[in-house]
């Protein structure tokens, strides 16, 4: 697939690569940057500090020293990664109207945000199997699930995403660009780069298919598999307590899988075959992808989780609340 060069290249050589690429905030706001920056600073520090507290919790409360609390370690770290990848630019346009980004540093970005995206995916899928065996096995939970256990499981998340990964950034460098050098977003996305390239591209599109397909889809399909499973065994459950009980375990994962995974697939179907779709929901959908899980996430697993709502009140010093 050969995409159009208009235009042509500075040097009007076969071979160009831009020494930077322009990142893109709010097209025609650009005069309310400086509001546009309030809600989206009290996002990050609300990313920032609510991840950093749910880490710091379970690493002094005792009683959350078991697996759904690992796994919840993970997300958080995943999370803090996350906002921590968007941050510096996304601010700094809408700060100081920085929009320029050096090429390899834009290949940095992107790469390790797709990378921690396939992680929190990884995790996921995880906090599904650790909900899976508490509900149909708890006698075994933590014989099952043990600290080697979930060290192997973590190793394999970020062994998997990283291997997968790595040869993006070199199907991207080996091809060449055009004039246009704007990027749609406020930080580096796969795809936006690809459509710049005037080059064949079909190895591109064809290798973060078969990515995304047997990483982040096999994630979601087994994901949908648990709770197929987590269903059939709460519905053989004696009593309509214990079951609404089991399931209540659920709803803080339930609601994580679906604001990371509504706004991914929707991002990917925007920039795969919606062309004529508003520039500004194409941006939109993308800072709800980056920044709307590491916000809610904290506060989803605080308002559910009475163990981690008892631990942070006792964290912030109001030791002697009821709750």
């Amino acid at each position: 697939m050969e995409q159009p060069c208009d235009p042509r290249p500075p040097d009007n050589t076969s071979f160009y690569q831009p020494s930077s690429f322009l990142l893109t905030g709010f097209p025609g706001l650009e005069a309310n940057h400086h509001w546009i920056s309030i809600p989206f600073c009290a996002f990050y520090l609300i990313a920032l500090s609510g991840n950093c507290l749910i880490l710091l919790i379970i690493k002094k409360t005792q009683s959350l020293h078991k697996p759904t609390y690992y796994f919840l370690s993970m997300l958080a770290v995943m999370d803090l990664g996350l906002a921590l990848s968007t941050l510096p630019t996304t601010l700094g346009i809408l700060w100081f109207n920085h929009r320029k980004i050096e090429f390899d540093a834009c290949l940095a970005q992107m790469y390790f945000i797709h990378i921690l995206s396939m992680m929190e995916s990884s995790v996921l899928l995880a906090m599904a199997f650790d909900r899976y065996i508490a509900i149909s096995n708890p006698l075994r939970y933590t014989s099952i699930l043990t600290k080697p256990t979930i060290v192997k499981i973590g190793l394999a998340i970020v062994l998997r995403a990283v291997v997968s990964l790595f040869p993006i950034p070199f199907l991207l460098k080996r091809l060449t660009y055009g004039g246009r050098n704007e990027l749609s977003h406020s930080f580096c996305f796969h795809p936006d780069i690809m459509k710049l390239a005037c080059a064949d591209i079909r190895v591109n599109i064809l290798y973060g298919l078969i990515v995304i397909l047997s990483t982040v889809g096999v994630d979601f399909v087994f994901i949908v598999l648990s709770y197929v499973l987590i269903l059939k065994t709460v519905i053989s459950l004696t009593t309509q307590e214990k079951c609404l009980k089991a399931l209540n375990t659920c709803v803080s994962h339930i609601c994580t899988v679906l604001i990371f995974f509504i706004p991914m697939i929707g991002l990917s179907i925007i920039h795969r075959f919606g062309n004529n779709v508003p520039a500004m929901v194409n941006i939109v959908v993308g800072y709800v992808y980056l920044i709307v899980p590491p916000v809610l996430n904290p506060i989803i697993y605080s308002v559910k989780s009475k163990q981690i709502r008892k631990a942070m009140l006792r964290t912030l010093g109001w030791k002697n609340n009821p709750m």
